[in-house]
């Protein structure tokens, strides 16, 4: 008499209890490929402050540092990635009774586990730097194109006078420059004055031009402050005006360029974390195959070696 299973009774013979996924050999794989990452960045930050220099030319430019900083972390990717991923697989248990394409599956799947809970753990310890490195860039970068003149005008409102720390504080002084290098102005004397400049200045570098009433106000203000005649003012006036818009020129160049390595180091860094989960996938498999066919060689030499029967 033949027994019909029932299909309750097939899927309790064809499913085992036990889970798939074996949390400890992945949470080892992940501590492992996290303290290889923190301490390869610390290498990284170490041989990025040998290029960093405050004297002029001495330093390696934004774009080069930010994508040497990229291909760096790619690195890091790819050996803690590797070694999170080898271990994840070569340290679990043998799986009895699965079907090989099954077992290659779940070895690839315990890597990228381990490997995304290592990204989790060190995105948690480093997070916050990494933020405030990236967010800083595009903050510059939105103030300049704001026009370069938020800050200053903030400090010209709260002062109204000419400040060391002020942007414009050294071109205001250029305009009121006395024509007798000898002669130095008395404190507070162009206090009126030097406040309207500023507030000029602040006013051209945010529209981008500066007004023609504006600037025949100045020329007349320079002139009667300084002696010089009419003429020499609107040159002085002019010279000014233009050493403005280098530098506000200059500046957002600056930030330009630090928003394009931002961007750099952003897009490469995503590229490096995709390498590293499939380097950790393809590692758990390697491992896992090794560790396979380390006990099927340890089992067949226990049966050769046991005395037969």
């Amino acid at each position: 008499m033949q027994t019909v299973l029932s299909p309750t009774d097939v899927s309790s013979v064809s499913e085992s209890s036990p889970s798939a996924v074996k949390w400890g050999p992945i949470i080892a794989g992940a501590l492992a490929a996290s303290t290889l990452t923190v301490i390869l960045l610390l290498v990284g930050s170490g041989l990025g402050l040998t290029v960093i220099s405050p004297w002029t030319g001495a330093s390696a430019s934004a774009t080069t540092f930010a994508v040497s900083a990229a291909i760096w972390l790619i690195v890091v990717q790819w050996l803690s990635a590797g070694i999170g991923g080898y271990l994840a697989g070569r340290l679990r248990t043998k799986w009895v009774n699965v079907h090989t394409d099954e077992v290659y599956f779940r070895d690839t799947a315990h890597g990228f586990l381990a490997w995304a809970l290592a990204t989790l753990l060190v995105a948690g310890v480093l997070g916050s730097a990494l933020s405030s490195a990236l967010g800083s860039s595009v903050q510059a970068a939105s103030s300049v194109a704001s026009g370069a003149a938020l800050g200053a005008s903030s400090a010209a409102a709260s002062n109204g006078a000419t400040s060391t720390d002020n942007f414009f504080g050294y071109f205001v002084d250029t305009l009121f420059r006395p024509t007798d290098s000898g002669t130095v102005a008395a404190n507070g004397q162009n206090d009126a004055a030097t406040g309207q400049a500023t507030r000029i200045l602040i006013a051209s570098a945010a529209n981008g031009e500066v007004s023609a009433d504006d600037k025949t106000y100045l020329v007349r203000m320079v002139a009667s402050r300084t002696g010089l005649s009419e003429a020499d003012a609107k040159t002085r006036v002019d010279t000014v005006l233009a050493n403005v818009d280098a530098a506000k020129n200059k500046a957002k160049s600056a930030a330009d360029t630090a928003r394009k390595a931002s961007a750099s180091f952003a897009l490469l860094g995503a590229l490096a974390l995709i390498i590293g989960a499939f380097i950790a996938s393809a590692a758990a498999a390697l491992g896992g195959s090794q560790r396979d066919e380390e006990g099927s060689l340890v089992a067949q030499n226990d049966v050769q070696r046991s005395p037969s029967r």
